[in-house]
């Protein structure tokens, strides 16, 4: 499948019914998904390989990844609404997406090393200061490969975070659009600078 290919199919998902501002619940644009997954899907990290979205929402990122042949892909998120609307989009896509209703944290309901590859959109921390900390741990242990949506300049905060424990090797940038959504919007749209970080851990944990 072609780049532009995906991000077409990708701009057909519905996105979250009601998005909750504390979950930072802002749909992932398809042009970015469709980059991160290609970009992985090129280095081998997707094709043939167990894929893990985490923090999933409606799972434009785990339908992706199974359309680019993933072996095996799980979504898990905390929402239950979310996690219906992303069955409904495997299921226009015909394609099996296995979701999980969990926490991403302390509790979090997956084993070391249980997948190959994670993709992410973490939350930004607009809510909530370090939101992202607890996504950039579990994704660290779930797999020993990382491709995740961070703000533009997060970088510097991301490498001291995971020093001793992984590093980031690549850096694709991108913009993030977010339609006027809740009621504190003052704009009809946001166009947020972001990179895309590949961390890759340097032991086993």
């Amino acid at each position: 499948m072609r780049l532009r290919h995906l991000e077409m199919t990708l701009q057909k998902l519905s996105g979250f019914p009601s998005p909750k501002p504390a979950l930072e619940q802002y749909a992932t644009p398809a042009e970015v998904a469709a980059r991160l997954l290609f970009h992985a899907a090129g280095e081998g990290a997707i094709e043939g390989q167990r894929v893990l979205d985490l923090g999933c929402g409606t799972g434009i990122l785990a339908c992706g990844a199974r359309l680019l042949d993933a072996a095996m892909v799980a979504g898990i998120d905390c929402d239950r609404g979310a996690l219906r609307v992303a069955r409904e989009n495997a299921r226009s896509l015909d394609i099996e997406v296995a979701l999980i209703r969990g926490e991403v944290g302390p509790a979090f309901p997956v084993r070391t090393d249980s997948f190959d590859t994670v993709v992410m959109n973490p939350p930004f921390g607009a809510q909530q200061r370090h939101a992202d900390r607890p996504f950039i741990d579990c994704a660290i242990a779930a797999a020993p490969v990382v491709y995740g949506i961070f703000n533009a300049g997060s970088r510097p905060f991301v490498e001291r975070y995971i020093e001793g424990r992984a590093g980031i090797t690549a850096a694709i940038g991108g913009t993030f659009t977010i339609p006027r959504t809740f009621a504190f919007h003052r704009r009809e749209r946001m166009d947020i600078p972001v990179e895309i970080l590949k961390i890759e851990r340097e032991s086993p944990c």
